[in-house]
This record gives structure tokens, C-alpha cells and sequence, in this order.
């Protein structure tokens, strides 16, 4: 790839083209830029103490959920939230989920998907802004550095000052409470994996399983690296949703925007360039924005990829604002089609630059064609229709849990032999049946025979005796397998299948399964279709 910077003659013929190879080594840039860092200021107002809120309640759930109890009966875990993979079961309150359940995982991978459109498309990034794991463990840390260090200024100083005693204390004791922190995350993400209270004393004696250690270690690497000193670099080179964010909005998404229409020209001596008759807009250039912005952005450059939309900047130019008795809102959630119209009136449909006159009155108050947000944008059809496929989603999977069979049967045909002549002329099939029962309780199956005519079978470790019909105990949440076979009697014309039913003793929870039934070539079959009737 080459550069053009120039052109010079070599002659009346020939024209030598300046240029620079920019995919040499000596002129190549770097892919990744060193990181600079961000002291961002604490800020104070109606969306700073809505994420305190956030990071609260999402803290709260990550590092309790294990904690709380739930009642399933003597023969199920008491953990309320649990993977258990020893037995292959997810239990969450009163539902558990089984291996071949994973449909509802997806189902639940579907309405996160959904539900990150719908709120990207009605509200922009707000996920990221709020709840993100990212944003709030970064949040968390950034609460750890205040304490310490002190607030965005003392910070500063102190980093590019020398090394003292007190700076390595502060940083020592920064830097090990951000790996307590890790430790506790990676501690509290595998007891969602075992029963809480006994894998605590486990570890606290060393008596744990390695897995457990090392699943430990690697997440309080990650928490303490992505937390603590990498922060805003992962949202900009690591996440890919600011590149895909794009698609999810609209002129009508509600976005974080400075609204250059009443801020512009911004001035840092407002009173003396109205008193010399200068147009004037709000913005007096404090910088308060930048400052407190976590990713380190100036949001009156437009919108860019880095802004997270957390509107700490709303909360620091009201603040300014308030101060100067103007009104709130230099820096609001609005939506694109709203600051349009606004800027088009601003500079005279895009012929002069901002001219506060054209949208305020002679007292300062704006003029009536400013548009200000109608909450009723929201409800569009791009934002109703994610809304729609969520819920249906939602609603579906609720249907199918409420309607699900507890009770399953699997039937495996013995493969060599197909089956067996018997000396008499019967034929015999032999079958593994695993029945399993999804309720933690014991219960009563019974196992019958429906269609096979004439045949009967046998079950060994139930009884030395041949009938149609058995009865089995089977297992709390467990699998019971069974060898059953099924003879045809000689005088009996073969069947080509048949069903296996197994129901338990209430008749709450049934199930089927249509088996074949293998014969020599020559037997005269029946066709018993009609038994399933």
C-alpha cells in the first residue's frame, strides 16, 4: 500500500510519483496502542446513584445467589442455584433441567440476544453503561482506588510522582484488595457448581479438587487484569459490541448526546463575549464531562464507538449547569431525529453555524419548535417487534415447563442376536428399557405391553415370571435401566411392533415407545398399527 505526497518531473516524458510505503517496518504503525490512562472523576447526580444501584443488586446476586437455600426433598440438593455436572442437571428454585433439556438453554441464549436488541434499540448501549459484568466490576475497582488513593486529582498526582513509601503502601494495598476481589469472584463462580457451604470448608482445607484451585487462580487473573489495569481498553479492542452496535440503532434510539444546537459556540468567559456581543452558547468549556467519563472520551466530539452510555456526563453538566442557573439538559438522552431538527433550527436549516438566537426567546428560554423526548418513540415497531419475539420466546418455554412430562422411557434393541429362536417356535426379543424418573422422589412405574398380541415379557431382576404387565421402584432423579424381553408365542402370528408404556402409580406423568419386534424371514407378520389407537 503507498501514500501519495507529491509529484515531481524526471523529464518532459516521465512524471515521478512521491510516495511513502507505509507497510515497510521502519514507517508501519502499531496495531495496538499503548494505553493511556484514565483518571476518571467521581461524579455525583441521578444516574451515578442509578448504577450504585445496578452494581448493588447485580454484586448482590452473583456473590448470595449460592447461598440461598431451597427445599427439594430428601433425595435433591438444597442449593437453590446449581449446575450439578456429576449428574448432569441444572436446578434453579423448582425447576430443574435435565441433559436433554438443553433446549431451554438455548431458549435462554435466544431471549439474551433478543433482549440485548431491544434494549440497544431503544435506549442505545445501556447494557453497557449499567449492568455489563465489565462495567460493574470496573466500577467496583474504581471504588477500591478512591478510598485509597483519593479522587481523580490526587490520583494524578500521585502517579506521576516518585516512589515513596506512602505511594508503594497505597499501591500494595490497592493492588491486594483488587486480588481479594478476584479471589472472591473466581470463589463464589464455582460454588454455583457444587454444594456452597461444603466446597467452602473444602477449599478453606485444601481438601478441594484441583479443577477448583485452578478455575480460582485463572478468574482472579482475568477479574484483576480486565478490572483493574486494563479497564477501558476492553470494551475498545476486546468486546465486539460497539462494532455491532450500529446496526441496532436508529434516529429514533435514545443515545447520550451533547446537544451542540444550545451549546455552541461554547465560551470559558461567557459574560465578556456577551458584554462585546459575540454569540454565546451554554457550554463553558469546564471540561466536567471528560472528566468524569470512565473511558476517557469527549462526548461533545459526537457519538463514538468508546461511549459505554452511562451518562455519568449528563450528571456532571447538569451539575456545571445548575451552578450557571441554566437550564439542565446540555448533555441528555436524545434520540437522532430529535437533535436534527434542533440543529436545523439552530443554523437556519444547515446554511449558517449555531446561532443561539434562533432557538431562544429575548428572555433565554428556548422557543417553542425545540423538540424535547416523547417517551412514545420508544414504542416503535423495530423496538415491539424484538419485545414480541422475546416474550414469545419467554412464554413458550414457560408453557413447555408447565407442561412437561416428568417421566421418560428409552428402548435400546438388542442388537446380536436380533432375536432368538426359541425350541418351542416362540420368538423372543431382547430390550434395555431406561426409564427415568425426573421427580426427586421415589415412585411406582408400571411397565406394560400394548398391541403385541399373544407376546409377553420378562423382566429378571423383577421377577422369574412372564406377563404383560410389571412394576418397577424407580429412583429419585435417576435413571433406572432395565433388560426386558418379549416373547411371541408360536401359535401367535409374529408382530412387526408394539408399544413399551410405563406410567406411575397416580397416572400423572405416562410415556410411550414404539418398538420393533425382529422375526426370521418366512414368518407371517400382522400389522398392529391399530393398537396405538
Amino acid at each position: 500500500m503507498s501514500l501519495n505526497t507529491g509529484r515531481t518531473r524526471i523529464d518532459d516524458r516521465i512524471e515521478r510519483l512521491d510516495v511513502v510505503d507505509v507497510g515497510v517496518r521502519r514507517n508501519r504503525q502499531p496495531l495496538y496502542a499503548a494505553r493511556k490512562k484514565v483518571f476518571p472523576k467521581r461524579a455525583q447526580g441521578r444516574f451515578r446513584r442509578f448504577k450504585w444501584i445496578v452494581m448493588l443488586i447485580t454484586l448482590g446476586i452473583y456473590y448470595l445467589s449460592p447461598w440461598i437455600r431451597w427445599d427439594r426433598g430428601p433425595y435433591a440438593p438444597d442449593q437453590a442455584i446449581l449446575i450439578d455436572l456429576a449428574s448432569r442437571r441444572f436446578f434453579f428454585f423448582f425447576i430443574e433441567i435435565w441433559p436433554q433439556e438443553f433446549f431451554y438453554v438455548a431458549g435462554l441464549l435466544v431471549m439474551a440476544g433478543f433482549g440485548l436488541f431491544l434494549v440497544t434499540s431503544a435506549v442505545g448501549r445501556a447494557w453497557c453503561g449499567y449492568a455489563c459484568p465489565q462495567t460493574v466490576w470496573v466500577d467496583l475497582f474504581l471504588v477500591v482506588e478512591r478510598a485509597i488513593e483519593g479522587d481523580r486529582n490526587a490520583r494524578m498526582k500521585l502517579d506521576a510522582g516518585p516512589w515513596t513509601p506512602d505511594k508503594v503502601a497505597k499501591r500494595v494495598a490497592k493492588h491486594s484488595i483488587w486480588v481479594l476481589i478476584g479471589v472472591l469472584t473466581g470463589g463464589v463462580w464455582i460454588f454455583y457448581f457444587a454444594d456452597a457451604p461444603s466446597l467452602a470448608v473444602a477449599l478453606i482445607k485444601g481438601q478441594a479438587p484441583a479443577v477448583a484451585y485452578a478455575t480460582v487462580a485463572i478468574l482472579t487473573s482475568t477479574t484483576y487484569v480486565l478490572g483493574g489495569l486494563m479497564r477501558e481498553q476492553v470494551c475498545t479492542y476486546t468486546c465486539p459490541w460497539p462494532r455491532i452496535q450500529g446496526a441496532m440503532l436508529d434516529e429514533n434510539s435514545l443515545v447520550v448526546t451533547y446537544n451542540d444546537w444550545r451549546g455552541e459556540p461554547r465560551s470559558r468567559h461567557a459574560k465578556k463575549a456577551q458584554a462585546a456581543g459575540q454569540p454565546v452558547g451554554d457550554c463553558v468549556d469546564c471540561n466536567a464531562c471528560v472528566a468524569v467519563c470512565p473511558m476517557g472520551i469527549d462526548i461533545r466530539d459526537g457519538q463514538q464507538m468508546e461511549c459505554i452510555t452511562c451518562a455519568l456526563c449528563i450528571d456532571a453538566c447538569d451539575g456545571v449547569m445548575d451552578k450557571l442557573d441554566k437550564p439542565r439538559g446540555l448533555i441528555s438522552y436524545a434520540t437522532l431525529s430529535e437533535y436534527a431538527a434542533n440543529m436545523s433550527l439552530a443554523t437556519n436549516g444547515g446554511t449558517v453555524a449555531v446561532q443561539p438566537n434562533l432557538v431562544r426567546n429575548p428572555d433565554g428560554s428556548f422557543i417553542e419548535g425545540i423538540r424535547h423526548f416523547n417517551w412514545r418513540v420508544i414504542f416503535r415497531p423495530r423496538v415491539l417487534f424484538y419485545a414480541a419475539v422475546w416474550a414469545a420466546v419467554g412464554v413458550a418455554m414457560l408453557v413447555h415447563l408447565a407442561l412437561r412430562e416428568r417421566l421418560e422411557l428409552n428402548v435400546l434393541h438388542d442388537r446380536n442376536p436380533q432375536y432368538v429362536l426359541e425350541s418351542d417356535g416362540s420368538i423372543r426379543n431382547g430390550y434395555t428399557l431406561r426409564v427415568l424418573n425426573m421427580v426427586p422422589a421415589p415412585r411406582k412405574i408400571d411397565i406394560r405391553l400394548e398391541g403385541a398380541v399373544g407376546a409377553t415379557m420378562k423382566i429378571p431382576e423383577l421377577s422369574k415370571e412372564e406377563g404383560r404387565h410389571f412394576t418397577v421402584d424407580a429412583d429419585p432423579d435417576a435413571a433406572t435401566s432395565l433388560k426386558v424381553f418379549v416373547t411371541q408365542q408360536a401359535k401367535a402370528e409374529t408382530i412387526k411392533e408394539f408399544l413399551f408404556v410405563i406410567e406411575d402409580e397416580n397416572h400423572a406423568d405416562r410415556a410411550t415407545y414404539r418398538a420393533a419386534f425382529n422375526a426370521p424371514r418366512g414368518y407371517k407378520c400382522i400389522d398392529t398399527a391399530e393398537f396405538g389407537q
